[in-house]
């Protein structure tokens, strides 16, 4: 039985991809599908123009998606943030104006025809998901190229792993004014380790951050929780001791260590160490507070070594 054979040969590159797609496209249709459209086609014609501008070429489209590549590093950036200030200063269509995510990654990719296949394009289309809206994301290996080049300011974001990945990628954040803006929609991003984190938070940003702002909200919550562990520390002197203020003071610097590891930590694994050593902390004040000549401890410090050995040596699942 004969197999159906490629017509051309699939040949690899190295190159910079740059994925972009509008947020809460579907949304947006729900509500004003005219509009939507409008606002779309709009944005086409500033993403083609941009793109041409800048040496790049679009390699497919998918509904209010595109990925495009581009010879250059720098122009792949400046393109992305050429795109995101014309975006941004683009009136609304109909009541409607829609916000781009984009994610730039260079890495080596497969050519089948016009196509752009393999791990170097899915990772530019998961910096892109995480981004925020009228945000612009870059992996490691684009700003080594354009830190240099390009008078813009950057943010590491630290290592977070991509779905499907085995390996943490180093994330950076392009200021721009469209993403930095303050907007009437806006929500805080999510402190959790992984791609997540920096993605809208659907609960109103309930948690802390990895950025600055995060740091800041971080800062305050330690301070108030500071003043009220004093304030029940007095009122356990004034009445005798008999508060128990002890265990509210484990329990809040516990909380506090396990929260300040999602806010500080420069990557997931440092978070994960992080968190087991505010844990390891609090269980050894315990046993020293219910001391009855036995340090009961080591045991839940050692099963939390060997989860710590075990996480560090197992391979990546998806």
């Amino acid at each position: 039985m004969s197999q159906t054979e490629p017509s051309d040969p699939i040949r690899r590159k190295l190159t910079t991809i740059l994925a972009a797609d509008a947020a809460q496209y579907s949304a947006h249709m729900r509500r004003d599908e005219t509009g939507t459209y409008a606002a779309l086609h709009k944005a086409r014609g500033v993403f083609q123009r941009m793109i041409n501008h800048h040496g790049g070429r679009i390699a497919n489209t998918a509904g209010d998606g595109l990925i495009a590549e581009f010879p250059s590093v720098v122009e792949s950036v400046s393109c992305a943030m050429d795109v995101q200030r014309e975006l941004g200063e683009m009136a609304p269509s109909a009541g409607e104006r829609l916000d781009f995510r984009i994610g730039v990654h260079l890495g080596d990719v497969m050519v089948d025809g016009d196509d752009l296949l393999g791990d170097g394009v899915n990772l530019a289309a998961r910096l892109q998901e995480m981004a925020e809206p009228g945000g612009i994301l870059i992996s490691r290996q684009v700003y080594d190229q354009v830190r240099s080049k390009l008078s813009v300011s950057f943010e590491s974001l630290g290592g977070h792993r991509p779905k499907n990945f085995v390996e943490d990628v180093e994330v950076f954040r392009i200021a721009t004014g469209a993403a930095d803006a303050p907007r009437p929609d806006a929500r805080p991003t999510v402190g959790v380790a992984g791609p997540e984190a920096l993605r809208p938070d659907p609960e109103g940003g309930r948690t802390f951050g990895p950025g600055p702002e995060g740091r800041a909200k971080f800062i305050r919550c330690a301070q108030l929780t500071g003043i009220g562990l004093v304030a029940l520390a007095l009122m356990d002197v004034v009445t005798g001791g008999g508060l128990f203020v002890h265990w509210v003071i484990v329990a809040a610097l516990m909380t506090l260590g396990i929260t300040g590891a999602g806010v500080y930590a420069p990557d997931p694994t440092w978070a994960r160490r992080m968190r087991y050593a505010a844990i390891s902390a609090g269980v050894v004040a315990i046993n020293l507070f219910t001391w009855s000549g036995g340090f009961w401890a080591i045991y839940p410090l050692i099963g939390m070594g060997v989860a710590e050995a075990l996480a560090t040596l197992r391979p990546a699942r998806d």
